[in-house]
């Protein structure tokens, strides 16, 4: 059930203000009216009951099973006593008795409540109606109903109460028990609201984790390739500055040449960063690289000192989706980049492009040394971008010396044709 709010208790309190005014004027209106005739009570006990009815509605959301029975209770004696007052009573009543349907936390207690007071009160008209039954009738009191015949005024009088009373208290149940419903279902569409709204928050929270990591991703591959080439292709040309200044200058030449594209690089990611619309995959925007860029990386090992070859094994069938020759790209990037680190001098590389009808394979060897066991952030990004791709890589040193990266990824067909 949902917590009773400030303005829900106020409501109650003006309720019970509304309701005290105006039992108090039908109070005055049915003694001056004789409604009991010379048999009804005082005026001044009549305003006594219209109090006791509309304390207990001040407080029926708080207490709706104490409300309902001080109020029945509070309307049986007026009835009883013939206190001048009906209309007040009546609406007091079913108030109290939608509450403890709409209200009441505890639903068994809420139907033995309603169910009792129900039953009490029918039992209280069967009396009522008894007596009139069985008293006698005097003809010289004008109005009197007659008793004559199988369906005499008398008992469709009785009939009509009977029906009355029925629409007044299953009424009250009936709306009762759907406002409790829909107050259920409306609480339980707020968690669920609030729940999925912190589900979004999550999500969105691993989306922003995912474009960073991708992002670190694409820079790391970006900057250790060009920065690690310019600090290889700078140590060769202070080598050689005063040994052979021309081989030194087409040496700086070959360092200004990477910083440019490093530049030129950073600068389209950044660019793709900042456009609103650009593509959501950070993988394929900054950059137009694919397979046929990967001489370029072979030639630049070369030039800064790590020999390295390049071979196509196969015709492809089909060009891989752009992704698969981005990825690729990167794979052989960073295998590179890892060769001239650690593989020592002396060390060879051999890059190897192998298309079969219904996957490509990339080999990237070397045969220095080992390097380090421990996988560092260059091998997570290999494994990311394969995984990405949909494939699997190798990474590991070879059995004869040396190391080897070796990524494989299928390529799906679909009604013959590769994609």
């Amino acid at each position: 059930m949902p917590r009773i709010t400030r303005a829900q208790q106020r409501n109650d309190a003006v309720l019970a203000v509304v309701l005290l005014l105006g039992g108090l004027l039908s109070a005055v209106l049915s003694s001056v009216a004789g409604i009991y005739g010379e048999q009804q009570g005082s005026l001044a006990i009549a305003v006594g009951y219209v109090v006791v009815l509309a304390v207990p509605v001040a407080f029926r959301r708080r207490w709706p099973s104490v409300a309902a029975v001080l109020v029945s209770l509070a309307y049986f004696l007026a009835v009883t006593f013939r206190i001048p007052e009906i209309y007040a009573g009546n609406i007091a009543m079913f108030i109290a008795l939608y509450t403890v349907g709409a209200w009441e936390p505890n639903r068994r207690r809420a139907t033995i409540v309603r169910v009792a007071l129900i039953a009490g009160m029918f039992v209280w008209l069967f009396v009522v109606m008894f007596q009139a039954a069985t008293q006698p009738v005097d003809p010289d009191v004008g109005g009197a109903f007659s008793r004559a015949g199988a369906f005499s005024p008398f008992v469709a009088s009785q009939l009509l109460a009977l029906g009355l009373n029925a629409l007044f208290f299953g009424g009250a149940y009936y709306f009762g028990d759907r406002s409790h419903q829909q107050m259920r279902e409306r609480a339980a569409l707020e968690e669920r609201t609030a729940e999925l709204e912190s589900e979004r928050e999550v999500t969105a929270a691993q989306a922003v984790a995912l474009d960073r990591v991708r992002i670190a991703r694409e820079l790391h591959d970006v900057v250790a390739h060009h920065v690690s080439l310019m600090g290889v292709q700078a140590g060769v040309a202070r080598s050689l500055l005063t040994r052979d200044p021309d081989a030194a200058r087409e040496t700086l030449s070959s360092v200004e040449s990477s910083a440019r594209t490093s530049l030129h690089e950073l600068r389209q990611l950044l660019e793709t960063l900042r456009t609103p619309d650009a593509d959501a995959a950070p993988d394929t925007a900054p950059t137009t690289h694919g397979l046929s860029t990967i001489q370029a990386l072979v030639d630049d090992a070369t030039a800064a000192g790590l020999p390295a070859t390049f071979t196509v094994i196969g015709d492809p069938a089909c060009d891989p989706p752009p992704l698969v020759q981005v990825n690729l790209y990167r794979i052989a990037q960073e295998a590179l980049t890892n060769a001239r680190r650690h593989a020592g001098p002396g060390a060879t590389a051999d890059v190897r492009l192998r298309f079969e009808t219904d996957a490509v394979e990339l080999e990237i060897s070397n045969t220095g040394r080992r390097g380090s066991s421990t996988p560092g952030l260059g091998q997570l990004g290999m494994r990311e971008r394969a995984a990405v791709s949909g494939g699997t890589i190798e990474i590991g040193p070879r059995p004869r010396g040396g190391y080897l990266v070796r990524v494989r990824v299928p390529l799906i067909t679909v009604e013959g044709a590769h994609v």
